[in-house]
């Protein structure tokens, strides 16, 4: 039943993440990883919230924290596309946009998977 769940989780998070990243492109531009940027940063957020939504808050089994964390946000987050983004970046010799594709990723991520944390705290 687990791996149903991720397979079932990760089918939607891959729709999610494609028509999402493909929207912040074509709202924002391509000179910047923008979509990229935009999926990494939510799905930090919604990590962050749903891990402690779904451990401490619900009694929900195994199979939907599966689904959750492990199937939709797995498939929904990027961080390969982030390389990828990254690397190509270095090889066009865009060493600040590069820098700031990796700093955005890492440190935006990172403070939206602590906010989303503080926010499934809330009592």
């Amino acid at each position: 039943m687990q791996y149903l769940a991720i397979a079932a989780g990760g089918a939607i998070g891959s729709l999610l993440r494609f028509w999402s990243s493909t929207g912040m492109h074509r709202w924002l531009g391509q000179s910047f990883p923008y979509g990229t940027l935009f999926v990494n940063v939510t799905g930090s957020l919604l990590m962050g919230f749903l891990y402690v939504l779904l451990t401490s808050r619900m009694e929900l089994g195994t199979p939907w924290r599966a689904f959750f964390l492990v199937g939709l946000l797995g498939a929904f987050t990027t961080f390969s596309t982030f390389s990828m983004d990254t690397l190509q970046l270095l090889e066009k010799g865009l060493w600040l946009r590069a820098l700031l594709n990796v700093l955005s990723n890492v440190v935006v991520c990172i403070g939206a998977a602590w906010a989303g944390v503080l926010i499934g705290r809330i009592q």
